[in-house]
């Protein structure tokens, strides 16, 4: 053997070596502060306690703030790209941000897991995947609901931005269905600090249950000014509110009220044979580890799920290519699309080219508030 073959093979093994070990870079952007940081940071505080490796591979997280505007979401979707090479984005929690973000993601050519309902025109989301249940989902669970309360009128108080329009056409086209009618519908900014005259007209209308459509902080504020109108009706509340900001928020005037959400945060209260257990007292255990007793969401739930997710797909992708190229990335959307059933925290998922929304009407859990506290309702 020539002397020189042993040193360029063990060159060349080392440099293989190199190709089949590289850090899987993950890109986060989330409203740490501003209106939707109520939402983002739970997500956040998943994140930071996801193991150090992926698929066998280093991991490396970069945290970004969007400060819950759309602006700064693109800005810091572009440098995770450009500068950072991330091979996957996961966020924003705040829809209105999620959805600029999918076109500089789908630019270029790289995954998003929004952790909001990010709802895109036909065919613009083939890089966007969602973490969250979609909003006709959630409605079909809270029709099925109010159909069993005997509620036949609702008067709607929502967001003006895309998240609240959304809501409105998901929970129309359900209500429709069941017979149910909207009796009257009014906005407001995620950063009013009023809805006085919303609340006013709303609550003339008479509505056999009002449907709040705000997030986290956000969501108090409504509900306490139907109260204070003397509504003595039903209270509903997206997935967006299941937090303990709505609590916090609306005190007293939260008792009593409706939320739909995720089976994630419900854990012990899931019966045996779904699905979701498991890993949502997982999901619970190491969180509230981390973070105290009480301080489960749902969307800390989405953050323990893209680990979930991301991990599968990561083993799948990783035989096509080398994380960190443009290869990778592109195997990774195949392996989002492909691989089948997929039991998270919040569900079970199966994505397909067709639907990267993925859950299915059984998904959304309706939920009470009982004594300050969320439990499963009847």
């Amino acid at each position: 053997m020539h002397p020189l073959r042993t040193p360029i093979a063990a060159a060349l093994a080392l440099a293989l070596s190199g190709l089949a070990h590289a850090d899987i870079t993950v890109g986060v952007v989330q409203p740490l502060t501003g209106p939707a940081s109520g939402l983002g940071i739970p997500v956040k505080n998943a994140i930071a306690i996801w193991p150090k490796t992926m698929a066998g591979e280093n991991l490396k997280v970069i945290i970004l703030d969007d400060a819950s505007d759309p602006t700064a979401g693109v800005k810091a979707t572009q440098r995770l790209i450009t500068e950072e090479k991330v091979d996957v984005i996961v966020g924003s929690t705040a829809t209105p941000v999620a959805i600029p973000m999918a076109d500089v993601a789908s630019a270029s050519g790289t995954v998003q897991l929004a952790t909001s309902p990010a709802a895109l025109p036909p065919g613009k989301d083939k890089w966007t995947f969602r973490l969250t249940q979609s909003n006709g989902v959630m409605a079909y669970a809270m029709v099925q609901h109010m159909q069993k309360q005997g509620i036949k009128t609702v008067g709607f108080l929502g967001y003006s931005d895309a998240y609240g329009e959304l809501w409105l056409k998901s929970f129309s086209e359900e209500a429709a269905k069941a017979g149910i009618k909207l009796v009257a519908t009014e906005r407001f900014a995620r950063n009013d600090t009023s809805v006085t005259a919303q609340a006013l007209k709303i609550t003339s209308a008479r509505p056999d249950a009002v449907l709040i459509v705000a997030s986290g902080s956000g969501a108090g504020m409504p509900q306490k000014a139907i109260k204070a109108r003397g509504y003595q009706g039903k209270v509903y509340q997206t997935h967006a509110a299941a937090t303990h900001d709505l609590m916090r928020t609306a005190g007293k005037d939260a008792e009593g009220t409706f939320v739909v959400s995720g089976p994630g945060p419900l854990a012990e209260q899931l019966p045996d044979n779904h699905p979701s257990k498991p890993l949502s007292i997982q999901y619970v255990q190491s969180f509230e580890k981390a973070y105290g007793p009480g301080t489960r969401t749902q969307f800390a739930a989405h953050g323990f799920d893209a680990y979930v997710v991301l991990e599968k797909a990561s083993t799948l992708a990783l035989q096509k290519a080398k994380s960190g190229t443009p290869e990778f990335r592109a195997a990774l959307r195949d392996a989002l699309e492909t691989m089948g059933r997929t039991v998270i925290s919040q569900g079970v998922l199966d994505w397909t080219p067709a639907d990267h929304w993925g859950f299915t009407n059984e998904t959304g859990v309706m939920l009470q508030v009982v004594n300050g506290e969320f439990k499963v309702a009847q």
